[in-house]
């Protein structure tokens, strides 16, 4: 049974992941997470934080079929995924002069 995630619009990919294999690599998040190598990128569901990075296995777990997560990125490995948040903070710090990631990923 397929999960129902949600993806950003403009999805940040890690610099290992082609963007010819995007729809592949959603269909596995969605379908395999157990068998994924992969860290996703999220917006916190938690108030007090606002990205989380995580093994892409942890989607095979129950709570995110109640609760799925907001896909922002999807990194090869925890440093690549480590290198998107850098880039997102710079983005906003340009963008909006402050660190409010939620609001600059949601606008």
């Amino acid at each position: 049974m397929e999960r129902k995630l949600n993806f950003y619009p403009g999805l940040y990919l890690g610099e290992s992941i082609s963007p010819d294999k995007l729809d592949k690599l959603k269909r596995e998040l969605k379908s395999k997470p157990l068998l994924s190598s992969l860290y996703v990128l999220t917006l916190s569901q938690n108030p007090s934080n606002q990205l989380e990075i995580y093994a892409a296995r942890l989607l095979a777990q129950p709570y995110y079929r109640k609760y799925p997560p907001y896909i922002i990125g999807i990194a090869a490995d925890y440093d690549e995924a480590v290198s998107l948040v850098e880039q997102i903070v710079q983005e906003c710090i340009r963008e909006r002069g402050d660190c409010a990631l939620k609001e600059y990923l949601l606008c």
